[in-house]
């Protein structure tokens, strides 16, 4: 899939709700305290990130899509921290952002050791905005509409999407014929009638309607009191379970969860809600929206803390995917080949690096490929450019093009990805890529191996695979213009 296909460029999401700013503090802990039984952080880092409403407007402009974002926050330094770290996020964030005297912005503060969080500590006010912040916030709002393609209400109980901002919010989108997404957070979820889709997770599902929602037949139950009660549709994310989608009167859409680690699940449902309103304002039909946020949400997952995914991280995971239930392999460009490669080094993969002409292939290569694929977890085939080949081999080379060469090379068992090098050696491609080993033939040395000092550098090793002997391309292409009947094979 390529990023016109995907057309989030051409959609601007609204992002109405509860914004705050996510502290973590990140330590070692060696012993416990002589002044109470608690451990002792000693702090090797601070971050800060946007959270709440701010995180789904950081995912929905990572993604390539146009935020606004409308929200309160106080005229304080994290109110100011949260604005910067806007102003950093990838993508067009425009901020509507009021400014109350009356009350703090919502900071959480996680502490952790290692990465097991110990403590969260949250600084915020819950009371109902003022009279004089709900006009702002609606006038904001009633702007913000013109033009875009959908609305999404964040709420997370601090007291901004009161029943007043509700009933306006839903009377102004319908009134500029906007569609409206709600992250609930409420147990009564008839305060959200006028919404398009609600998409509350299992625990927020079972809280609304007193019922189960341990299997698809319960949540379907659970799902079909709730749409009675809101009049809206249903995603209902469901963990390791994957996410549904219930209609009334139509049929259940399940889609089963994409993520392979989990390491924090912090803004997990922000990340779906905007990649399923980002897609659907794309014009993209709801199954297809789902699968999207089903994979985003398998991507953000795997990262540490409060995370937004960009649109080329989403872009790599769906070819990832279409790969593997292709049983084949995309060839692509290195830069496409590099945020690939950073999302196995995340996941904890290890990733071999080959390369060569692989003019025609033979019997000598396959057992190469063979030896490659099993000292990794992921294999990378390098080719060299029909241009870098007629340097090394002569005019006469390569017999198949390049295109033709990534596409057999990419139907061979074990080989992950393949993309193409146009320099004499592949050393800025093994740098950009920082493979965890190198496999080349035993007809080299380890000395000999191109990029093999870099590997070594960064914790790897150099593979040498027992070749077949009497195999060549150069031997085959000879005896073919000889018209030798001797088989090279």
């Amino acid at each position: 899939m390529r990023r016109d296909e995907l057309g989030f460029d051409r959609a601007r999401a609204v992002i109405l709700g509860d914004v705050m700013l996510d502290h973590y503090v990140r330590g070692s802990v060696s012993r416990v305290s002589e002044e109470a039984p608690v451990p002792i952080i000693h702090v090797v880092e601070e971050r800060y990130v946007p959270g709440g409403a701010a995180n789904v407007a950081a995912n929905v402009a990572a993604l390539g899509g146009v935020a606004t974002l409308i929200g309160v926050i106080g005229a304080d330094a994290a109110g100011a921290r949260l604005r910067h770290e806007l102003s950093t996020r990838p993508g067009v964030i425009d901020l509507q952002l009021v400014e109350s005297e009356a009350r703090p912005t919502t900071l959480k503060t996680r502490y952790l050791g290692g990465n097991h969080q110990i403590v969260r500590v949250d600084r915020e006010q819950r009371e109902t905005i003022s009279d004089e912040t709900t006009a702002r916030i609606l006038a904001a709002l009633q702007a913000a509409l013109a033009g875009a393609g959908v609305l999404i209400l964040s709420d997370y109980a601090k007291g901004l999407l009161s029943d007043t901002v509700l009933a306006g919010a839903f009377e102004h989108a319908r009134a500029a014929g906007v569609p409206v997404l709600v992250d609930p957070k409420r147990s009564d979820l008839s305060a959200y009638r006028g919404a398009s889709v609600i998409t509350p997770n299992r625990k927020e599902l079972t809280a609304a309607t007193g019922l189960s929602c341990a299997s698809e037949s319960d949540c379907e139950r659970a799902a079909s009191h709730a749409i009675a009660a809101s009049g809206a549709d249903l995603l209902v994310t469901r963990s390791e379970q994957g996410m549904s989608y219930f209609r009334d009167g139509a049929a259940p859409i399940h889609s089963a969860a994409k993520a392979r680690e989990v390491f924090d699940v912090s803004g997990a449902g922000d990340t779906v809600v905007a990649t399923f309103s980002l897609a659907l304002a794309a014009g993209h039909d709801t199954a297809s929206a789902m699968h999207l946020a089903n994979v985003a949400a398998g991507i953000v997952v795997g990262k540490h803390g409060t995370a937004a995914i960009e649109q080329n991280e989403l872009v790599a995971a769906l070819n990832e995917a279409r790969a593997v239930d292709e049983t084949a392999v995309v060839a692509i460009d290195r830069d496409r080949a590099a945020i690939q490669c950073a999302r196995w080094h995340e996941e904890g993969l290890s990733i071999g690096f080959a390369n060569g002409c692989f003019d025609l292939i033979h019997p000598g290569h396959i057992r190469l490929l063979q030896g490659a694929a099993e000292s990794c977890d992921r294999l990378v085939v390098a080719l060299n450019s029909d241009a870098s080949v007629k340097r090394l081999k002569g005019p006469e080379r390569p017999l198949q093009d390049e295109a033709s060469r990534a596409e057999v090379m990419a139907s061979i068992k074990g080989v992950s990805l393949v993309t193409l090098f146009d320099e004499d050696t592949p050393l800025e491609l093994i740098r950009l890529l920082r493979p965890n080993v190198i496999i080349k033939g035993s007809d080299y040395r380890e000395d000999e191996v191109v990029g093999g000092d870099l590997v070594k550098s960064w914790g790897g090793r150099v593979h040498l695979v027992e070749l077949k002997q009497g195999h060549s391309t150069t031997r085959i292409a000879t005896q073919m213009r000889n018209g030798t009947a001797e088989s090279a094979a």
